[in-house]
């Protein structure tokens, strides 16, 4: 019987002594699991920090005494998430500052951020190949909540510049869907006063364009008006004046990779439509159609003449008619303008280069201790901004004061009405803009444009701050999303594109410029081509075409 209970009395001091040991462990898993908040529900409490660094754009204004290292999203992060975003190191971004800091602090072996958002591919692709950033698919699948993940799969092709062996290193920071697509704009008031229809072709174009020139509707000479402005001073496929469109009418679209007619990709800049694209702008050049200047001007400076009220078409995206080109009034009182088409070629093609559903990355320190965090701010933008229902939280904006405000008789004051003056206070968040459902914003034009009256935030914003055409450019927009086309090359640079694709670049840029000033012959486009190929462009089209067989 002694033998027995003693036995006892041993096992009940063991159960204790098992108890003492797990009881820690327990609250430290308790405490875990308080800290993560599901990534997404809840707060963080006591608060986790989250290190990241700033490229201030110059624009960029700041009220009420702030600035990026503390303002009002800065404490709405910490008030309502439990998130202490810390700042290591901000520069104002004009002249590559901000690359050239973080490129700095690459090399010197300073501290580097938890987080940091990126829209240089070139300085993402830098920092994900230091091998100083983690694989974040894995976090992506855990943490990430519906809404986020819903968004990501509508082009899941998004992914692909940041992949390494399999891996997703970045997180794609999503934009807008046909946010760089373009249309025509047209001075509508010119074409009734001449008695003409918008142009369906090229040929109609050169019309029209002739009409604008020598017989113009205000009375403008010849030689102040410009009939279709376009530039290209670093590129011939842009977002505003964008002249990659006309080589499209033949079949073709430059400085991106096209899928070929045996499935392959091919680069748009050395196929054969070109040198038909070429002529036509060599002649559109002579006639004064587009700009002398035309070698000169960037996209800002291409919207001049619009604004100034001497151009009368100027390739753009759909947004347009809210800026720049509401402001052409001041200078031409009638001035109206109207979404149009693009035009076709003499075989009826028609192409325009397509928008890429991303405009930046957001990199994870393999140091971060706490990732879960970032994605429980993230869940909560996807959830809460990116398309909130009326009545929801930041359905009128994201900050009183700063991008809205409510007057005292309820009604919602914008832009200039604001006390103190607007702030794009989206800028202040971990991430650029906050959370974008890439077809939310075109879905609420469309809305409009069907004459539904505007309840969503995103469907009152669109109509105050993008113009009255903005809704109608959209369904225009959308009734060629048929020749809409991305580049299909949507990987990390090649091998031989990191030694290269800067020279091949300029030549073509130099090429084809001379080409159009008449500097060289037409003929010297094959010269260009072989030129281009004996230089990397082989090399790299194999890469290219190895990279897109691995995703197929």
């Amino acid at each position: 019987m002694n033998n027995a209970i003693e036995r006892n009395v041993r096992l009940v001091w063991r159960l204790l002594l098992l108890i003492i040991l797990i009881l820690p462990l327990v609250a430290c898993k308790e405490e875990s699991a308080e800290k993560m908040g599901e990534a997404g529900a809840g707060k963080f409490d006591p608060p986790i920090a989250i290190t990241t660094v700033w490229g201030i754009d110059p624009e960029l204004k700041f009220k009420n005494g702030e600035s990026i290292e503390s303002n009002v999203a800065t404490r709405w992060a910490k008030e309502t998430l439990g998130i202490d975003i810390k700042t290591l190191w901000s520069v104002t971004d004009s002249n590559n500052a901000f690359a050239t800091k973080m490129r700095l602090a690459l090399t010197s072996g300073g501290q580097l951020p938890d987080v940091v958002t990126i829209g240089d591919a070139q300085l993402a692709h830098d920092l994900i190949d230091s091998g100083l950033f983690r694989e974040v698919g894995s976090l992506f699948d855990q943490y990430a909540g519906d809404t986020w993940k819903k968004a990501m799969a509508i082009d899941d092709t998004v992914w692909n510049p940041y992949m390494r062996n399999g891996q997703k290193m970045g997180l794609p920071v999503l934009d807008y869907a046909y946010n760089h697509d373009y249309l025509l704009w047209i001075r509508q008031d010119w074409l009734e006063k001449l008695g003409l229809s918008a142009p369906t072709t090229l040929a109609e174009l050169e019309t029209v364009m002739e009409a604008f020139k020598y017989n113009n509707p205000d009375g403008l000479e010849p030689e102040a008006v410009i009939p279709l402005s376009i530039g290209f001073k670093d590129t011939f496929s842009t977002w505003m004046g964008d002249p990659s469109w006309i080589f499209g009418a033949y079949g073709t679209l430059p400085e991106q990779w096209n899928e070929g007619e045996n499935g392959s990709l091919e680069y748009g800049s050395v196929q054969p439509a070109m040198k038909q694209g070429l002529q036509k702008l060599k002649s559109w050049l002579a006639q004064g159609f587009i700009p002398q200047e035309a070698a000169l001007w960037d996209e800002t400076k291409t919207s001049e003449p619009a604004v100034a009220g001497t151009a009368g078409i100027i390739p753009g995206p759909y947004w347009m008619s809210g800026w720049p080109l509401a402001d052409t009034v001041k200078h031409a009182p009638d001035a109206l303008w109207k979404p149009y088409p693009i035009p076709a070629g003499p075989d009826g093609i028609a192409m325009r280069h397509g928008s890429l559903f991303t405009n930046g990355v957001t990199l994870i320190s393999k140091d971060m201790e706490h990732p879960e965090a970032l994605f429980a701010y993230q869940n909560y933008m996807f959830d809460h901004y990116a398309d909130p229902k009326p009545g929801t939280v930041f359905d009128n904006g994201l900050f009183k004061n700063y991008d809205y405000d409510i007057a005292d008789d309820g009604s919602l004051l914008r832009w200039e009405n604001i006390p103190g003056g607007y702030v794009n206070s989206g800028r202040y968040l971990l991430v650029r803009d906050g959370a974008r459902i890439p077809d939310a914003q075109i879905k609420a034009l469309l809305n409009l444009a069907e004459g539904k009256k505007a309840e969503t935030r995103l469907e009152k914003e669109v109509k105050t701050a993008y113009g009255l055409e903005t809704p109608a450019a959209a369904k225009v927009l959308l009734e060629q999303e048929n020749i809409s086309f991305k580049n299909r090359f949507t990987g990390p640079p090649t091998e031989t594109m990191n030694v290269r694709q800067d020279y091949l670049n300029k030549l073509e840029l130099r090429v084809m410029s001379e080409i159009i000033y008449g500097e060289q012959p037409l003929e010297a486009f094959e010269a260009f081509v072989d030129k281009w190929k004996s230089s990397g462009g082989d090399d790299i089209t194999k890469e290219v075409n190895a990279w897109y067989g691995s995703v197929q």
